[in-house]
């Protein structure tokens, strides 16, 4: 699983499991400090649901989106253990690393 993949799923879990894109992608920018684009949470998104990571479920649909409804976005179990291991790669990785 890649770098960002990862920040994405982190920040779903960080905002109860149940976030859409943009807050997704607020949430990435302030605490990495880089700017995100909306395609690469979107992009990043359909990803990690064709993986079976995530899931969505729609919204209301509101006249402010032209009435399009909001897709929220939930960790799936598979994304979980995903990011488990994912973190035990990078800290066996680290494991005698002196900067």
């Amino acid at each position: 699983m890649g770098e960002f993949e990862q920040l994405v799923l982190l920040a779903l879990l960080q905002m109860n499991n149940d976030a859409y894109g943009m807050e997704i992608r607020e949430r990435i920018e302030g605490r990495t400090g880089r700017d995100v684009s909306y395609g690469a949470v979107y992009t990043t998104l359909d990803r990690l649901e064709a993986k079976g990571f995530v899931a969505h479920r729609l919204g209301e649909v509101t006249p402010e989106r032209g009435g399009r409804a909001r897709k929220y976005f939930q960790v799936l179990p598979a994304g979980r253990e995903a990011l488990r291991a994912a973190q035990r790669v990078l800290s066996a990785m680290w494991e005698g690393v002196v900067l």
